[in-house]
């Protein structure tokens, strides 16, 4: 399955996800891709949107390939061919405390007038625009578990069939719309998969109720 973009595959998991339709579900995306694909299901479904913010942990030389994430409240995972990757203990933390600065200065960012939607009592759907490793995910669906959501769901286009059976234990539910064997990057499935920026995530969050902060972030 191919999508034209993220927002023709949003609209796709929506209708995956109608069940929830009138019952206010919590849209949280991972930023950046997802915002965008957050508010079209959470208009679809008359949700709520929000940020849930992880960052994958790099690495060495190759900042692109995910060895693990973490949350913002500090807990990582960090998968099992990391040593085999070259990061050692020392490299994983510091690692850590460079993801953790830029999560908090995307926070203040993003949403600097309150907290974070409070998810506890509530359906929560974490969107996605398509997971490889699962690492940035599972960062999530664990941050969220702890704070008591009713329902917790996973919701992306599309991912590799054994990330998926990784990631299945931190949800209630999986959702997918493709789970082709033959994976390779989550923009291969894309026709157009371009970089969504930050003031794009800014101009989203201020359309659904947030006023617009100071765009400068490093």
């Amino acid at each position: 399955m191919f999508f034209a973009n993220r927002i023709a595959a949003a609209k796709q998991l929506a209708e995956a996800l109608a069940e929830y339709r009138g019952r206010h579900p919590l849209i949280l995306a991972i930023p950046r891709g997802a915002v965008p694909m957050a508010q079209v299901i959470a208009e679809q479904l008359g949700g709520e949107v929000d940020v849930v913010l992880v960052r994958k942990l790099r690495a060495p030389g190759s900042p692109e390939f995910a060895i693990g994430s973490v949350d913002e409240s500090g807990w990582s995972y960090v998968a099992d061919y990391a040593a085999s990757a070259g990061a050692d203990r020392e490299y994983i933390e510091g690692e850590i405390a460079e993801q953790m600065e830029t999560m908090r200065r995307r926070r203040a960012q993003y949403t600097p007038v309150r907290p974070p939607i409070d998810p506890a009592g509530r359906v929560v759907i974490v969107i996605d625009d398509g997971l490889a490793t699962g690492s940035t995910m599972i960062a999530a669906l664990h941050a969220l578990r702890a704070k008591q959501p009713a329902e917790l769901v996973c919701a992306v286009p599309v991912a590799p069939p054994d990330t998926l059976e990784k990631v299945r234990g931190y949800a209630d539910r999986v959702v997918c719309l493709s789970a082709p064997s033959g994976f390779h990057a989550v923009g291969q499935f894309y026709m157009d998969f371009q970089q969504v920026t930050d003031e794009e995530v800014i101009d989203i969050l201020a359309a659904t109720g947030e006023p617009s902060p100071n765009r400068d972030i490093s």
